[in-house]
């Protein structure tokens, strides 16, 4: 299916569907149950119980050991980076950087996404290359521009440490070699599993509190509806449920959309997938900049605008950027607190650290 094509598609659908909503705002007092019935056939509220992992069942035990595993440099060749190094729980699930710095110190080529809510996206990566957490937890640890590590060298790690053995055969009861590559990125998984962000007061919103948005607030998730934004980003994340492409009406410039990242296109090598991206997720946004695949804007404000321009061919006043933005800040919701593990100490079987010498 053209993608094109469907985003277009969708975008007079939404027009015909909620254009009441604009008008139920422009009278004295906002409609709430008109506004949050619009909002209910596109968004759903987070679960504040863990969701199921199709075929990696959520135990305490796993998640203990993923929670380890997450915070671990020693799965990297340098011993000096960890998934927490590029998805900081204590910023967003992020980095804050435009690209992450990987090992030898080199700039990745994307910008981290947040792993907040990543349980819910339709897959992982801006391009959608990982179909769920684990094939993603496998990713970044061989990355030469990430981890720099081989499967064998973090088994041999883990194996190296017996707090860890003992870890896995809890996680993983009844397998003969439960220490594996596979279980290490299971592991992960379900931890990562358990970082929602329920609690928004978005989601109060949709519950039925009347009073828990400003009158602003409520004008930009209408706009954000009738406008067409919702037509892509939706769902329970708000978003990372769909692949669009970056430009439907005005490509943006050179540094926001490079012409050598041809996003999707390099996973299907199918030509309607050329710029195409996985729609970012909104959970979190005003934790979460700078912003798109390369991060290159820092501005909520900046970043709403340009995708007004980009996505939709509409040049949004100040005013109506302002309140898209300030509807946006209420998706904040409540972040998990995690307490940093104590990690198993190193043995004479544990690999050294390969030095990282600064890479051109």
């Amino acid at each position: 299916m053209n993608t094109t094509r469907t985003i277009v598609r969708l975008l007079g659908a939404s027009a015909l569907c909620i254009g009441f909503v604009t008008s139920a705002l422009a009278a004295d007092k906002v409609d709430d149950a008109a506004l949050r019935t619009a909002a209910g056939d596109y968004f759903e509220v987070i679960p504040s119980a863990v969701p199921a992992v199709k075929g990696n069942p959520v135990t305490h035990e796993k998640v203990e050991l993923g929670k380890m595993l997450f915070f671990e440099p020693r799965i990297s060749s340098s011993a000096l980076i960890s998934c927490n190094t590029c998805h900081n729980l204590g910023m967003g699930g992020d980095d804050n950087l435009e690209t992450s710095i990987g090992h030898g110190w080199q700039k990745g080529p994307r910008n981290s996404p947040t792993v907040f809510n990543a349980v819910f996206n339709i897959a992982q990566f801006w391009d959608g290359r990982a179909a769920d957490l684990k094939a993603q937890a496998k990713g970044p640890v061989q990355a030469g521009v990430e981890m720099a590590s081989t499967p064998d060298r973090v088994v041999t790690t883990l194996k190296s440490m017996p707090e860890y053995i003992e870890h896995f055969q809890k996680a993983f009861p009844g397998e003969a070699d439960p220490v594996t590559f596979d279980n290490m990125a299971k592991a992960i998984e379900a931890f990562e599993a358990t970082l929602i962000t329920p609690s928004s007061r978005f989601d109060q919103f949709l519950e039925g509190n009347d009073v828990i948005l400003s009158d602003q607030e409520k004008e930009g998730l209408a706009l954000f509806m009738d406008s067409g934004c919702a037509s892509c980003h939706n769902g329970v994340n708000v978003g990372g449920n769909g692949y669009y492409p970056f430009g439907v009406v005005e490509k943006p410039g050179s540094d926001i959309l490079p012409a050598n990242d041809k996003g999707r296109f390099a996973v299907t090598h199918t030509a309607d997938d050329d710029y195409v991206f996985r729609a970012g997720p909104l959970r979190n946004i005003e934790l979460t900049a700078p912003y798109f695949h390369t991060g290159k804007v820092w501005d909520l404000e900046q970043a709403v605008g340009i995708m007004a321009t980009s996505q939709l061919g509409t040049e949004l006043d100040e005013k109506s950027i302002s309140a898209i933005a300030a509807f946006l800040r209420t998706l904040t919701g409540e972040e998990p607190r995690i307490v940093y593990p104590i990690l198993p100490v190193s043995t004479h079987a544990t690999p050294k650290p390969v030095a990282m010498t600064i890479k051109n």
